[in-house]
């Protein structure tokens, strides 16, 4: 039986909600190994002057926990 576990992580960029969700994913993935799964929770931005200056990604990452006995 495999036991998932799911975290969630915040990506930012100043050009859009898509880079964001991908530097979400690609910074978890600097500490996390085998991640199965990601879900986007929700979209949300910074805004200035009635300009977004900054785009922001909240996701949930999936990944198997390995037991290390």
């Amino acid at each position: 039986m495999t036991t998932i576990k799911i975290i969630k992580v915040l990506g930012t960029s100043e050009q859009s909600w898509e880079d964001a969700a991908k530097e979400a994913i690609a910074e978890a993935n600097e500490t996390i190994d085998d991640i199965h799964g990601v879900e986007v929770e929700g979209w949300t931005a910074e805004v200035e002057d009635g300009e977004i200056t900054q785009y922001k990604a909240t996701a949930e990452v999936a990944f198997p926990v390995h037991d290390e006995r």
